[in-house]
């Protein structure tokens, strides 16, 4: 039982850094029906600028702020850049989104060097607690409440503020929304900064989870994220929790009772459930918070 009581918390983490990933990606499909296979390469350079800047300052909570303004502002770029001339086509957001992956994941060996980095976890999060034979790491509890409090604030924000009655509004209509004298256009772009940041501050928490960082974890965490889109509904920030709750527990899970099912079992999950629900578990068409 207490072996069982670890995993679950272990899959509950991941599957906390998974939704801070996978809410940027689904806020910025939502809205902008933009496929961003790039948003993993934005989640690696939060990873290494928060290790750099942990190491710079000493202050965790500066690295982590430090991660989310680095992503934001790569989000600016690739949206004016890259994203801007392939909007409503989706094949050619494929195409150079994967380009932009590639060109971030190189371009991190250059400014941070080749070789994976390490990273330290802060003190005061370091160790465990004993609970009744269940060893508790700080961390990772740390992590499940940090996902938490953005989850709530998320649905918060597009709930109950008019910020947020604009980023529905444009989900369903941005023609409208424009003639309302609102700039949809820079709606678009404050989204994508936006999620990107989110994307950022996942990767910033996930590396002292992991203990190392490197260049490929993007791509690694970007499928992940997709398979997470795609369960919980296109679109749905609350899908988009169940299933990296879902996700990250069964990888967890998996990994420990079935090891050679371990890789598949995300991809059992995603199939599975689009059996059952083909729009995932919140789709409806049209997407929506």
């Amino acid at each position: 039982m207490n072996s069982l009581l670890n995993l679950i918390v272990n899959g509950l983490a991941t599957g906390m850094l998974v939704f801070l990933l996978a809410a940027g990606l689904t806020l910025i499909f939502g809205l902008m029906s933009v496929l961003n296979f790039a948003h993993g390469g934005l989640f690696a350079w939060g990873a290494y600028g928060g290790v750099w800047l942990y190491g710079l300052t000493g202050s965790f909570a500066a690295a982590l702020a430090g991660a989310v303004v680095i992503g934001m502002l790569l989000g600016w770029v690739m949206e004016r850049v890259v994203i801007r001339p392939v909007y409503g086509n989706h094949v050619q957001q494929i195409l150079v989104t994967l380009g932009a992956m590639l060109v971030l994941s190189e371009l991190l060996k250059v400014v941070f060097t080749p070789n994976p980095l390490k990273a330290e976890t802060p003190a005061w999060l370091s160790g465990s607690w004993d609970a009744g034979g269940v060893i508790l790491i700080k961390y990772r509890l740390f992590i499940i409440l940090v996902g938490a409090l953005v989850y709530i604030g998320l649905t918060l924000l597009l709930r109950r503020t008019r910020i947020g009655l604009i980023v529905r509004a444009g989900v369903a209509n941005p023609d409208m929304v424009q003639a309302l004298g609102i700039n949809i256009r820079l709606v678009f772009t404050l989204v994508f900064m936006f999620g990107a940041g989110l994307a950022a501050f996942g990767g910033a928490l996930l590396a002292p989870y992991s203990g190392v960082v490197f260049s490929e974890m993007g791509m690694q965490f970007a499928i992940l994220a997709f398979i997470v889109v795609v369960i919980g509904g296109m679109g749905s920030i609350q899908g988009s929790a169940l299933a990296s709750l879902l996700v990250g527990l069964s990888g967890a899970l998996m990994a420990y009772y079935v090891p050679d099912l371990s890789l598949a079992a995300n991809m059992l999950l995603m199939v599975l459930v689009l059996l059952v629900r083909p729009s995932g578990l919140f789709g409806a068409k049209g997407g929506g918070a």
